[in-house]
């Protein structure tokens, strides 16, 4: 009769020591849940906030560039526009001043016609870098095509350009910013690069619009950061991310530079 109570009480113990023990199994895996999901938190605010941080740098890279542009075009209207214009109102006064010539109203008279054709031509050219009508008229192809010819005449470069999509009309507002990036890609093969030759080929491979940039220049050390923080790459960078797209550029220092985005 006296071990049915030890018994009893073993039976107690176990089931009490086991209880603990669960209780204690259960309070660790709430607080590493806890604290992993905490963590989880953590990180996705902290992507949250990178991801934020680096649109902020996008926007303020395309805000830097637009107000660049509008410099250069201010700066062309100035010393273009402005200061012909204002040859054309001198001379246009000389004409009301008694006593001239015949020769001297004929003189002053093609001074104004010469004047004002050259502020034409360059209100054309100004117009023209803004949004080529080409490009506006027959889309993103004809546009590159355009901007090729464009770059060849000066006959420092040779540009072989190749298209393999059928781009669509209705999709102009994104083809813009792929013009553009050439256009920025283009000018920096000539001014830093001193390329000859210029590779430009779009091409869709498994769905996805790519677009391969090689020039012959002198080329860059990729692994210098200072290299690909230009106001230029920034803006490339910028109209790549608003494309949805990725960019990959490779370079070496006497063998050029090859530049691969998607959109």
């Amino acid at each position: 009769m006296s071990e049915t109570p030890v018994y009893e009480k073993e039976i107690v113990a176990i089931i009490l020591y086991t209880s603990c023990f669960f209780m204690v199994v259960a309070i660790f895996l709430i607080a590493f849940f806890y604290f992993s999901r905490k963590k989880i938190i953590q990180k996705e605010l902290e992507k949250r906030d990178l991801e934020i941080h680096l649109q902020k740098e996008q926007l303020h890279a395309v805000i830097v560039a637009q107000e660049e542009e509008r410099k250069r075009i201010a700066q062309d209207l100035h010393d273009d526009i402005s200061s012909k214009l204002n040859i054309v109102s001198l001379n246009t006064h000389l004409l009301s001043a008694p006593n001239l010539t015949e020769e001297e109203t004929q003189e002053i008279t093609g001074n104004i016609i010469n004047l004002t054709a050259k502020a034409l031509e360059n209100s054309r050219k100004i117009a023209h870098n803004l949004l080529p009508p080409v490009f506006e008229k027959f889309g993103l192809n004809a546009g590159v095509e355009e901007l090729c010819d464009e770059f060849e005449s000066s006959k420092s470069v040779k540009v072989h350009y190749k298209n393999e999509i059928d781009f669509d009309q209705n999709e102009i507002d994104r083809h813009l910013h792929i013009f553009r990036v050439l256009q920025e890609l283009m000018n920096n093969s000539l001014r830093h690069g001193k390329a000859t030759e210029i590779w430009i080929k779009f091409k869709n491979e498994n769905g996805i619009n790519t677009c391969t940039y090689e020039d012959n220049g002198v080329g860059f050390n990729i692994e210098n950061s200072e290299n690909q923080k230009g106001l230029g790459m920034k803006n490339i960078d910028s109209r790549i991310s608003f494309l949805n797209g990725t960019l990959k550029i490779d370079s070496q220092i006497g063998k050029g530079i090859q530049v691969i985005f998607t959109f």
